[in-house]
């Protein structure tokens, strides 16, 4: 481990005694849309967001071509100091196996008891590691998680967005449902809030706004 490594881990871990640690993995092509509503909320709601890419020493570029820093290298991302980790849709989901360390660290959260969020693209990477087999989930739609050869096609919901326990999944389209489940599972709102804001955000309701703010 290097020294920025152990820096960024010895952070992390600090934030999430101080106050939860939402994870946001991040890499090439990453498809910037999809976490916008979860974690500016998050933020806004207390919660620290950091970002985990491949390496921590090497910036990702995004589809929409932006540059991000990641704060920590996935090989130092525990379960233990995070509440949350956020996985979104990549071309490099479906054109290699460039991303399947990511799944494979969503498999240790889960086996740990900490929630895992995945849209668009990462419900596939899921999928290959074997870990919607058993879960009630969701995506684009489900011959694009056929084409995965996975074992879960019985437990395919059609729904903008699915909680099974610990697992959050979304289709590509769906962001503002997305974050309802990434906000409602980490208890981001109280008093019926979490409703106003999503029909704030989804459905344009003007009389949402004041219930939010009241």
């Amino acid at each position: 481990m290097t020294a920025d490594t152990a820096s960024a881990t010895s952070t992390a871990t600090e934030a999430a005694k101080a106050g939860g640690v939402v994870h946001v993995a991040v890499y090439d092509t990453f498809a910037d849309w999809e976490t916008g509503h979860a974690t500016a909320w998050l933020a806004r709601t207390g919660h620290t967001v950091r970002t985990v890419g491949p390496a921590a020493d090497k910036p990702v570029t995004t589809l929409g071509a932006l540059r991000i820093q990641p704060d920590l290298g996935l090989d130092a991302l525990r379960p233990e100091d995070s509440e949350l980790l956020i996985l979104t849709g990549a071309d490099l989901w479906d054109t290699g196996d460039d991303l399947a360390p990511f799944a494979r660290k969503a498999r240790e959260f889960l086996d740990a008891g900490v929630p895992v969020a995945a849209i668009c693209g990462a419900t596939a990477g899921l999928a290959r590691e074997g870990l919607l087999d058993d879960r009630k989930h969701t995506s684009a739609v489900s011959f694009y998680l056929e084409a995965t050869g996975y074992g879960g096609g019985e437990h395919y919901v059609d729904s903008d967005a699915v909680t099974d326990g610990d697992l959050i999944t979304a289709g590509p389209t769906e962001p503002v449902a997305f974050a309802r489940e990434v906000l409602g599972r980490l208890g981001a709102f109280e008093d019926g809030k979490l409703d106003a804001w999503y029909r704030l955000f989804h459905d344009s309701d003007p009389a949402a706004f004041e219930e939010l703010n009241a």
